[in-house]
């Protein structure tokens, strides 16, 4: 009669029999791979772009004595600007304010240079309204965003007649 294996070692056969098997795919795929790469070209586009915020369209002046009240300040305090910019690097990006001609009331006018403004915040200056060329009111180098205050002035006399006086003043932000 032959020899005749039991359960367990059957099963310590078949485990290594397996083991045997796996070893050799591995080696055979190591043998046998093959790789390849492939490249992508990640691009982004950046334009040049400005946006402008300004926390109030109005500026106005209340009545006033000149003798008490030589300079009359915007009734509604500082206007709060925030200007953000796109340009290329070294570029300079510029806000300006131009008034369209002097505040008038019918036949009218007062002169729009009467008014003037003062700023804070980085890049902001002071100035004086025009209407023939447009007044800085601030300015930066290379892409970002500013916030800042403008506060507007009316130099009071007794010169002015009676009226309700217009004017309209536009806002550039530039970047080139």
């Amino acid at each position: 009669m032959g020899y005749s294996l039991g359960d367990t070692e059957m099963t310590k056969i078949r485990r290594s029999l397996l083991g045997l098997v796996l070893v050799a795919l591995a080696a055979a795929q190591a043998l046998g791979a093959a790789s390849t790469t492939s490249n992508v070209t990640v691009s982004a586009s950046v334009a040049a772009t400005a946006k402008l915020s300004l926390s109030s369209s109005t500026v106005s002046f209340a009545d006033a004595d000149p003798d008490a009240t030589p300079s009359i300040t915007a009734t509604e305090g500082a206007i709060t600007i925030t200007a953000k910019g796109k340009t290329s690097t070294g570029g300079t990006i510029t806000l300006t304010v131009l008034a369209a001609d002097d505040l008038k009331s019918g036949t009218d006018a007062i002169a729009i240079t009467n008014v003037t403004w003062t700023s804070s915040g980085a890049g902001f200056v002071a100035g004086t309204m025009n209407k023939t060329s447009a007044q800085p009111v601030a300015s930066w180098t290379n892409s970002g965003s500013r916030a800042g205050t403008q506060t507007y002035a009316l130099a009071n006399s007794w010169s002015y007649p009676i009226g309700s006086y217009t004017a309209t003043a536009t806002y550039t932000l530039t970047a080139p």
